[in-house]
């Protein structure tokens, strides 16, 4: 596809479904192939459906469903009748889809089955309900089936570029949820400029492991391969290990986006054991070169088990760890790292395969402007703002919000600290409001310090927060590994670490400090018996620890 005349969601879907008729589409993986011609019946339909309960352009539809094929048919849906989408993310609570659905004056709702349990549509009367997996209209603790009208005739609505496509509510790690107005423009162009990072064609297979209520998967995992002609593919279950592996292997997907914990995770609890698995890996692992090779090796295997075609594993949604982005490097895994938020539709900057700097998340996005605001002389570091086509239109109904998230001169405040180097490409420090002062006056970031503590062995995952004055560290600690390094029952490792608790906690205090300078040390580390409540980025909720 070229690029378009006009950038809404009609136009590129009129496009795609013209360019790539026979294509495959939307489909779950290892089923039957859905083509581009099929998708666009199916669009028609869900469309004209919607036209005769009663919805025109400008009126808000939700949808709260796991991710499925009939996820993007509800949402193209919903576009070519020039209404609003409203996604939902399927793990917020039900007081909060109730505060959604208030808040954006929902008229309609795309529900999938496992989650009609979150709703009592007896409390939603002037909500038309409908059923996700097969379009049926839902009555009071029935499902009917829906006598679906001929839509052959249906005609997109013309929208205007800047009319809003959707109104997403964030789960932050501060609290409440914002609705992030964006327009077909923010969301269309985005995916369209996103295409020179990654040059996506109608060969290439997408898996979906993200949730599609999210924008970073919706605008790159599903609007970005449907605009040139690629296939998408989903997992009927969670995306654990017994559901994507088997996945993987049937749709050899030469595509994948996921979030740093997901690749965090394959390191620690794969890579790392099987290093030090052997006491010859184990030592050799600690000079340079053989770590390097012993990457490679690692990465090989892992590359295998992905399905051994990926061109772009693109990590974002949170900070990679160093040592993780270290071995992905090392192992020359075809692998990218992006930066943005959903008010940027999402992304700001990244890198092409093969162009990642270590801890850089690479260069602006092109027609993206990015600057420091406020930059402190000596170090280069400020507040990150952007502008360009991508960024937001506002908070919906939050006016003072609005404006709080733009400069007087019209640039959006991320909210995050960062630095150019002299080839311009960004770095990530943290978020503004995370910072600590310390006694003294100093500025200390917790996430630069999470980033040291969470190398140390047997640590999972971290949290710095000040209490009293004080810098403490709670850290969730790796009982599995312990498992395996001493081959324990699980219930003994438990054990061993209950009794070597205090033990192993000073080790991390003193390890972590050594390498901290002196404002910025701990002076207490505390357990985490459980994981953090985690965004659905995988970003721990900080407020919730505050």
């Amino acid at each position: 596809m070229g690029s378009m005349k006009k950038l809404t969601l009609p136009v590129m879907l009129q496009e795609s479904f013209r360019e790539y008729a026979e294509r495959n589409s939307l489909v779950f993986a290892g089923e039957e192939e859905r083509t581009y011609s099929q998708l666009e019946n199916e669009v028609k339909i869900a469309a004209q459906q919607l036209k005769s309960i009663g919805i025109s352009k400008g009126d808000k539809v939700a949808i709260l469903s796991a991710n499925m094929p009939n996820w993007g048919v509800a949402f193209f849906a919903i576009g070519v009748t020039g209404a609003i989408v409203v996604p939902i993310l399927p793990d917020f609570h039900p007081n909060e889809i109730r505060n959604i659905l208030k808040h954006a004056e929902v008229s309609a709702m795309y529900v999938s089955e496992g989650l009609v349990s979150k709703l009592l549509p007896e409390e939603y009367p002037e909500i038309q309900i409908i059923e996700i997996e097969n379009f049926s209209l839902q009555n009071v603790g029935a499902y009917p089936p829906a006598e679906l009208p001929d839509a052959k005739d249906f005609v997109f609505e013309d929208v205007n570029e800047e009319d809003l496509l959707s109104i997403i509510y964030t789960s932050g790690t501060t609290g409440k949820s914002k609705g992030v107005m964006l327009s077909h423009r923010n969301i269309v162009w985005t995916a369209q400029q996103s295409r020179l990072l990654h040059h996506v064609v109608s060969e290439d297979r997408f898996l979906s492991v993200l949730p599609l209520s999210h924008t970073l998967e919706n605008t790159l995992v599903l609007i970005l391969p449907i605009m040139f002609g690629a296939s998408v593919h989903y997992l009927r279950k969670p995306p654990i290990a017994p559901v994507l592996l088997p996945a993987l292997k049937i749709v050899k997907p030469t595509t994948m986006l996921i979030v740093p914990l997901i690749i965090e995770k394959i390191f620690k609890s794969k890579i790392v054991p099987g290093i030090n698995e052997k006491w010859i890996t184990r030592n050799l692992y600690k000079t340079a070169f053989f770590r390097k090779l012993l990457h490679r090796v690692a990465g090989k295997k892992l590359y295998e088990t992905f399905g051994g075609h990926l061109r772009f594993f693109g990590i974002g949604g949170a900070k990679l760890d160093d040592n993780v982005e270290r071995f992905l490097m090392d192992a020359k895994f075809p692998f990218a790292i992006g930066y943005g938020m959903t008010e940027s539709s999402p992304l700001l900057a990244g890198a092409a395969v093969g162009k990642t700097r270590y801890l850089s998340t690479g260069v602006a996005m092109e027609g993206v402007e990015l600057r420091i605001g406020d930059a402190d002389p000596l170090t280069g570091e400020g507040e990150i703002q952007a502008r360009g086509l991508n960024v937001m239109k506002g908070y919906y109904k939050e006016p003072e919000l609005t404006r709080d998230a733009f400069t007087s001169d019209g640039w959006l405040r991320t909210g995050d600290r960062g630095c150019f180097d002299k080839d311009n490409l960004l770095y990530i420090k943290g978020r503004i409001k995370n910072m600590i002062v310390s006694s003294s006056g100093e500025n200390i970031y917790p996430e630069e310090i999470e980033s040291v503590i969470n190398r140390m062995e047997y640590v999972l995952e971290s949290l710095v927060v000040q209490q009293k004055g004080r810098l403490v560290a709670m850290v969730h600690l790796n009982y599995e590994e312990m498992e395996k390094r001493f081959k324990l029952m699980k219930e003994e490792a438990v054990q061993l670490f209950n009794e070597k608790t205090d033990e192993i906690l000073r080790d991390i205090q003193i390890n972590v400090n050594e390498q901290l300078n002196k404002f910025s040390q701990i002076q207490r580390v505390v357990l985490q018996p459980v994981p953090f409540e985690k965004t659905p980025t995988q970003k721990i909720k900080r407020f919730l620890y505050l």
